[in-house]
């Protein structure tokens, strides 16, 4: 699972993200979902949740 499909992710969910900031350089950021953000069942670069921490950005690693 590589957080491109919606389906994979839920709320409670420990995942690593992409901040905004981060994107050059790829640094991650791990928490646990609050809300999915994105609304289309799939998304290319990552879809976009809302963390506990309320850190906003793509999912891209599931379960850390």
């Amino acid at each position: 699972m590589n957080g491109m499909n919606r389906c994979d992710i839920k709320a409670g969910l420990l995942v690593s993200i992409v901040l905004k900031q981060d994107q050059r350089s790829g640094k991650l950021t791990e928490g646990i979902v609050k809300n999915i953000l994105t609304k289309s069942p799939t998304h290319p670069h990552g879809i976009k949740v809302r963390l506990e921490s309320g850190a906003v950005g793509r999912v891209k690693k599931i379960g850390v």
